[in-house]
């Protein structure tokens, strides 16, 4: 038994499950099929995603077949894990140019080319209603309630559509259809994965097993890394980017990091822990765990660079010897001039809110020209060589 497939699993559904699964295809001399689905919402994979990934990689060195199930169709719904309310549905397009994104991101961590990529739509679509009805026999109201966020809400009375307890039955047809032998994704999918197992039971067919990886946290130290919460490293950032962002994270992140984002072999991890507990400085270590992030994302040369980026930025020099972004004045959006500091700060940092950047400003994390300004409505006018530091890894320079 490969014991690193265990490592950093947070639920193995049943628990002697994988053991049985690698006895059972060494026996019938197959491979195993394991599923990862992903619905293309918001196509930016990132360090969150990766967890999961990175475990997959392990099976397919292995030589096991993945098999990632693009939700085409279930996209259309909206998944409704962990939300209070019902999750947007996508348009056709949006979906297939998400996948691609998506099926493009996924070669930063797996083998594409010996990746089976399969769309549910190819199924679902072709569902006859009384078909879906006969599916929807198979599970219970009951079975459905045991799910978290549906119980929360119920007790709550929020409402509950009925295509969202739909959504986990179709999730679970999935593993009918493509016989997976295990379902990965992560602790906050557990309940859809079981939904396989239950479907696959029903149909006569050898339960496949359910593998959780833990949720790695955000930036923020305190929700799971998230597109919609902006507190993520995505996998395609820029090495200074991954590098700042990694910087940021509070030093109670730096365990979960080491385990989950980092690729260190496990008596390397053990190595910089006992580091921390004997008191080495958290910035040392977040710089190693930087350095081996941008590493497995980009490579050797731009860890070092991005190092050295972020030691001249952010810890040496005074305000006028920062890099810069150059911003043409002409490219700005400027029927107004003078313009207001909030609009300002909105067409340079179109990833912000208005209410986040209005909260950056009044706390004091602008600068212009090496003077802080906290009135989000004050005038500027747009001139030449004006300098702006908008929060922490932020410059930019008028021309």
């Amino acid at each position: 038994m490969n014991h690193t497939l265990q490592e950093n699993v947070a639920i193995i559904l049943p628990e002697n499950g994988l053991e049985e699964k690698l006895r059972q295809a060494k026996k019938e001399n197959r491979k195993l099929s394991i599923k990862l689905g992903f619905d293309p919402t918001a196509p930016d994979l990132h360090l969150g995603h990766a967890v999961v990934l990175k475990k997959l990689k392990e099976f397919q060195d292995l030589g096991h077949q993945i098999i990632i199930v693009v939700g085409s169709f279930t996209a259309r719904i909206g998944d409704p894990t962990g939300k209070n309310k019902a999750r947007q549905p996508l348009s056709t397009e949006d979906v297939q140019h998400n996948a691609q994104t998506y099926i493009n991101q996924l070669s930063k961590i797996i083998d594409v080319e010996k990746t089976k990529i399969v769309f549910n739509s190819d199924w679902l679509d072709a569902l006859e209603f009384s078909e879906v009805i006969q599916l929807l026999s198979k599970v219970t109201v009951a079975q459905l309630m045991h799910r978290n966020d549906f119980n929360k809400r119920f007790t709550e009375n929020t409402p509950i559509a009925m295509h969202e307890l739909v959504y986990p039955i179709l999730q679970g047809f999935d593993s009918v259809k493509i016989e997976c032998d295990i379902e990965m994704g992560g602790t906050d999918q557990l309940f859809n994965c079981t939904m396989g197992r239950h479907l696959q039971e029903v149909h006569q067919m050898s339960p496949q097993i359910v593998m959780c990886m833990p949720l790695l946290k955000g930036l923020d130290g305190k929700e799971k890394m998230s597109k919609s919460l902006n507190n993520t490293i995505g996998l395609t950032d820029s090495p200074n980017e991954m590098f700042g962002k990694t910087m940021s994270i509070p030093d109670t992140l730096i365990d979960e990091f080491i385990n989950l984002a980092t690729n260190f072999s496990l008596e390397e991890k053990i190595d910089l822990k006992s580091k921390m507990e004997y008191g080495e400085n958290p910035m040392n270590i977040k710089k190693i765990i930087a350095r081996n992030i941008i590493t497995q994302y980009h490579n050797e040369v731009d860890a070092k660079n991005a190092e050295h980026f972020f030691s001249n930025q952010f810890q040496n020099k005074n305000f006028e010897e920062k890099t810069f972004e150059q911003i043409s004045i002409q490219s700005l959006n400027h029927d107004e001039n003078p313009i207001s500091l909030i609009e300002l700060c909105h067409q340079l940092r179109t990833d912000l809110s208005k209410s986040a950047l209005r909260r950056l400003i009044e706390g004091g994390g602008i600068q212009i020209n090496n003077d802080k300004i906290t009135e989000p409505d004050e005038k500027l006018a747009l001139v030449s060589n004006t300098k702006i530091k908008i929060g922490k890894r932020a410059f930019f320079e008028l021309i």
